[in-house]
C-alpha cells in the first residue's frame, strides 16, 4: 500500500475510535449548538448561524432524540428513518401530521450533512440515512377564508370590551388582515420602522431580519392600517407598536395572535384553566392569523387585482407581471412601480373592509379602529 494511503487510513481508523462513543444524541446537542452560535450577518446585527435553528431543534428533539438518541449514528439506516416517519404519520408522539413528518426529515438530512464534514467525520460523507425514502401523503393545503360576514363579526367582534384578550393583540390581528403582512413581520414593528404617517405615502419598512425571505419589505400603509396604529401607539415613549401588555418595552410574542384566536388548554398539574379563544367567543370556525393573508388576497382578486399585483403585497415571488416575465433585475430596481402597484391593492382592501364592516368613510372624523 502506498505510504501516504496508509497513513490517511490509519488516520481515518483514530478518527473513528475517537468517534465510537458518539450518540445520535450527543450529534443532535452539538447540531444545535452548532446552529445557534451567532455570527456577524450581512446587516452587520449578530444573529444566529441557522435562523430557522429552534424549528430543527424542536423536530430532533422530539421526534429523533427519544427514538434513536442511543444510537451510533453510523447504524442509523433508512429503515430508521422510515419508521419514524410512520410513527409521526400514525399519531404515536401526538396528533398524526404530514408537516412534522417532513420537517423532522429535513433536520436528520442536514444533521447529516454536517456530520460527515470534512474534520468533523461522525459519519462517512457518503452516509445518508434520508437519502430515497418512501414519499410522504401530499399535505392539503390551507384554504380557510373568512366570508364577508365571518369579516363583520370578527372586526366588531375584536372592539368588544369583555373578551379576555387584550386590546394590542387584538389590534395587530387587524394589522394582519388589513397589510396582509406576516405575524412575525409586524409584532416586531418599531416606531423607527414607520415613514411619513401624516404624510400622502405612509409606509412600513420591515427588516430583513424579521423577514421570511431575510429581504427588507417596505409595505404601504393604507388610512385604516395608520388608523390601527395610532391607536396602537399610546405613548409618545413606546417603542414597539404591539406592545406587550406582561413585559413593558418588549413586542408582543411571536406565537400571541396565534393563542388568541384558538384558545389556551386546561394545564395538567397547574393551576391554570382553559381561557377560550376569540374564535369560539365570536362564534366562528376555527382559523389562523395566515388565513387573515388569504382572506385579504382573496378580497384583492374579487375586487380585480392582479395576481402579480397581490403577490407583491403577499412579499410571494413574481415572475410575471400582467402577463409580462419579469426579468430579476428589473424587479429589483423598479421599486416605484412595485410600490404604486401594492398600495393600490392596499388601499383598495382598506376601502372594501370599511365597505364590509359598515365604517365610517374615508376622513370621516369617526374612527374603525377604535
Amino acid at each position: 500500500m502506498d505510504p501516504a494511503a496508509l497513513v490517511a487510513q490509519l488516520h481515518q481508523r483514530k478518527v473513528q475510535k475517537a468517534r465510537h462513543g458518539m450518540t445520535v444524541a450527543k450529534m443532535i446537542e452539538e447540531r444545535i449548538d452548532w446552529m445557534k452560535t451567532l455570527e456577524r450577518k450581512k446587516d452587520g446585527e449578530m444573529r444566529p448561524r441557522i435562523e430557522s435553528w429552534s424549528n430543527s431543534a424542536s423536530h430532533l428533539r422530539r421526534f429523533v432524540k427519544p427514538t434513536l438518541g442511543h444510537m451510533d449514528p453510523r447504524e442509523v439506516t433508512r429503515q430508521h428513518i422510515a419508521e419514524l416517519s410512520n410513527d409521526i404519520l400514525e399519531g404515536k408522539f401526538g396528533v398524526p401530521s404530514v408537516s412534522n413528518a417532513r420537517h423532522m426529515r429535513r433536520a436528520v438530512s442536514g444533521l447529516y450533512t454536517w456530520a460527515g464534514e470534512a474534520g468533523r467525520d461522525y459519519v462517512s460523507e457518503t452516509h445518508r440515512p434520508c437519502f430515497n425514502l418512501p414519499k410522504l401523503p401530499k399535505e392539503h393545503a390551507r384554504e380557510r377564508v373568512l366570508t364577508v360576514d365571518e369579516i363583520r363579526i370578527f372586526w366588531h367582534g375584536l372592539d368588544r370590551d369583555d373578551l379576555p384578550w387584550d386590546r394590542k393583540t387584538r389590534l395587530a390581528l387587524k394589522f394582519e388582515l388589513v397589510t396582509m403582512l406576516r405575524s412575525r413581520e409586524l409584532l416586531g414593528a418599531e416606531r423607527d420602522e414607520l415613514f411619513d404617517l401624516d404624510g400622502s405615502a405612509p409606509y412600513f419598512r420591515v427588516p430583513a431580519k424579521r423577514v421570511k425571505k431575510r429581504r427588507v419589505i417596505e409595505q404601504p400603509l393604507s388610512d385604516l392600517a395608520v388608523e390601527i396604529i395610532r391607536e396602537a401607539m399610546a405613548s409618545d415613549a413606546q417603542q414597539f407598536v404591539f406592545e406587550s401588555p406582561v413585559y413593558p418595552g418588549q413586542p408582543i410574542h411571536r406565537i400571541a395572535m396565534a393563542t388568541a384566536l384558538r384558545g389556551t388548554k386546561q394545564e395538567k398539574n397547574k393551576d391554570k384553566s382553559k381561557k377560550p379563544g376569540l374564535c369560539e367567543l365570536l362564534g366562528l370556525k376555527v382559523f389562523t392569523p395566515h388565513d387573515l393573508r388569504r382572506t385579504a388576497a382573496t378580497l384583492a382578486g374579487e375586487l380585480g387585482y392582479s395576481d402579480a399585483a397581490i403577490a407583491k403585497c403577499l412579499d410571494h415571488a413574481v415572475t410575471k407581471d400582467d402577463g409580462e416575465r419579469v426579468n430579476r433585475v428589473t424587479g429589483i430596481y423598479n421599486q416605484s412601480k412595485r410600490a404604486q402597484q401594492k398600495r393600490a391593492v392596499l388601499d383598495g382592501i382598506a376601502a372594501e373592509l370599511r365597505r364590509i364592516v359598515g365604517g365610517p368613510a374615508k376622513h370621516q372624523n369617526a374612527r374603525l379602529a377604535a
